[in-house]
């Protein structure tokens, strides 16, 4: 059963598309397959990273030794607004729309890895809300399994769950020199948590330079310029208010020049 339902992606088909063609009734039923996916006590989680780990050590192999490693962290969408059933489906905000959008479903968070040229996913976290959720989480769950061990981990908010990621894909043996986020993923304690940054945008947090403290903005004037890419304007190397050293870069906007 396994077996089927992992190779479905790699021949483009979904279960409907299988169970209708010609060998479709040498397949289980499709009341099968749901009760196997839905079974609380398999650790997909542990399956999916260790896969995702293995194929890293793959695709290093071929990969030049002085090529920086990353892992990104990011969130998206997972959209369900034909859903009614679902657990713990909630209203979410599309914060990636410039209006004030929202949609019935998920917020994905993600922790990929890459060398620049390929992209794995390692880990991911299905995230719903403690008060926008539409529905509870089903009592029938064994609490002592990893189903809902995901499901409590679902109500947390994005930036704690971050570290552990991390966290478990380094066990896994995944290894990378930084750590790169979305500006809002930036706030100090996570930072301190997985000592890495990515690039920040326009916040309120301020930095410390020789014990004076700056906004981002006045850290511009005070940046050294950088002579190379155009796209990178300015770098400083400052300090959060917990003692943890950051380089601030620069960065600018492809379309539009101004920011």
């Amino acid at each position: 059963m396994f077996h089927l339902v992992f190779c479905l992606v790699f021949q483009h088909k979904s279960w409907f598309t299988l169970r209708q063609s010609k060998r479709g009734d040498q397949y289980p039923a499709k009341d099968t397959v749901y009760r196997f996916l839905n079974y609380s006590k398999f650790a997909w989680r542990r399956f999916f990273t260790l896969l995702s780990a293995h194929t890293i050590q793959k695709v290093s192999e071929l990969t030049n030794a002085d090529r920086p490693k990353v892992l990104i962290v990011d969130d998206s969408m997972y959209d369900r607004n034909r859903s009614k059933k679902v657990e713990l489906l909630a209203r979410c905000r599309d914060h990636s729309s410039t209006g004030k959008r929202f949609y019935k479903g998920f917020q994905m968070l993600t922790l990929g890895w890459s060398d620049g040229a390929t992209f794995m996913p390692v880990d991911f976290a299905l995230l719903s809300s403690k008060k926008a959720q539409m529905n509870g989480i089903s009592e029938q769950i064994d609490k002592r399994t990893s189903g809902y061990k995901r499901r409590i981990e679902a109500l947390e908010i994005a930036p704690s769950l971050v570290p552990n990621m991390i966290d478990r894909a380094l066990q896994a043996g995944v290894t990378a020199q930084y750590v790169l986020m979305g500006s809002w993923f930036t706030h100090a304690p996570l930072v301190q948590s997985v000592i890495a940054l990515g690039m920040v945008k326009p916040t309120k947090q301020h930095y410390l330079v020789n014990d004076r403290s700056f906004s981002l903005k006045e850290l511009y004037n005070v940046a050294m310029p950088v002579q190379g890419p155009k796209d990178i304007l300015h770098s400083i190397q400052v300090t959060l208010k917990n003692g943890v050293p950051v380089k601030i870069v620069f960065i600018q906007n492809r379309n539009k020049k101004s920011e």
